[in-house]
């Protein structure tokens, strides 16, 4: 399944970064890689839009929620096999799913664009843009490298993969802040968006689309539900803070633990259209519940 293509100078800078690194390489991988993860991502998100700077927050997500969808769609435009599938002396360092075969191309995804540089110049690249700050402009710069550096390095993205990744990142930023300048209403905006992203249903066959489309379908219908029903505060206090995000992250893994009981494991990860269908489903009801229902709990006990 998928397509394999690729310069030679491309498996030559991986094996060597390989071989040159030895176990830093894999430490490398394994750190940086994280930068650019859902459940980073989720933590980071979740502090921002409750805790924070509730409208950076909200930029920043709706700004990932597109981002990962149409990252997505082009992996499977491309269909192009991760670099170890194809070339036996580069090693996988850092699996998409450490719980299944690294050869699934279903569960492990395409390789181009990254993913995790789309997501990562996408996050820090927005917060960089938004707060006009040295530091964060340098965060917005060094991150995105060093998180596509270690997806060369971990073996599972070509350099070009990266590349494309960066410039699809940079990309929906711009598409993003001219919506959020022009758009006379943001939430028919995101459904546009949206709408053109549910195209990929009729030829995406692999699991990270399915769990970016639901995020983003939770998240955008938990933006309008949030300003029209809760309209919650941010917070500096630390232990309101720390209460937030850890009670928003187990509201987030435990419904899509929930969620996936009363499936078989092995219909989960068959790869079925029904078993893609009911992965976008429970994504999105756990984002929305996550960003949607959970904050309408703040005021209660944040009172006690």
């Amino acid at each position: 399944m998928g397509m394999a293509f690729a310069f030679d100078w491309e498996i030559a800078l991986i094996t060597w970064l390989q071989s040159m690194l030895g176990i830093v390489g894999l430490v490398f991988a394994n750190v940086f890689s994280l930068f650019g993860e859902e459940i980073v991502l989720v933590a980071l998100l979740i502090f921002l839009y409750w805790c924070y700077d509730k409208e950076l927050g909200r930029i920043i997500t709706s700004n990932i929620c597109i981002g990962l969808v149409f990252n997505t769609m082009l992996k499977n435009m491309v269909l192009r096999r991760r670099p170890y599938m194809d070339h036996e002396e580069i090693k996988c360092l850092r699996p998409i799913k450490q719980d299944r075969d690294i050869y699934d191309v279903k569960a492990q995804g395409f390789s181009f664009p990254s993913g995790h540089s789309t997501n990562s110049m996408v996050a820090y690249g927005t917060l960089a843009k938004e707060k006009q700050e040295k530091r964060y402009r340098i965060a917005g710069i060094v991150i995105p490298l060093l998180v596509g550096l270690a997806r060369v390095v971990a073996g599972v993205h070509y350099p070009t993969d990266v590349l494309v990744g960066w410039l699809l990142g940079i990309s929906v930023i711009l598409l993003m802040g001219y919506l959020e300048k022009h758009a006379s209403n943001r939430h028919v905006a995101h459904g546009q968006l949206l709408a053109v992203g549910c195209i990929g249903v009729f030829f995406c066959r692999s699991e990270d689309y399915y769990s970016s489309l639901g995020l983003a379908m939770g998240f955008f219908l938990a933006d309008w539900f949030e300003e029209r029903f809760v309209g919650f505060q941010n917070t500096r206090d630390i232990k309101t803070t720390i209460f937030r995000v850890m009670g928003g992250l187990a509201v987030y893994l435990g419904t899509n633990y929930l969620l996936k009981m009363p499936f078989a494991e092995a219909f989960l990860a068959s790869g079925r259209m029904m078993a893609l269908l009911i992965r976008l489903i429970r994504y999105m009801i756990a984002s929305f519940l996550t960003f949607g229902i959970y904050p309408m709990s703040f005021k209660y006990y944040e009172k006690s």
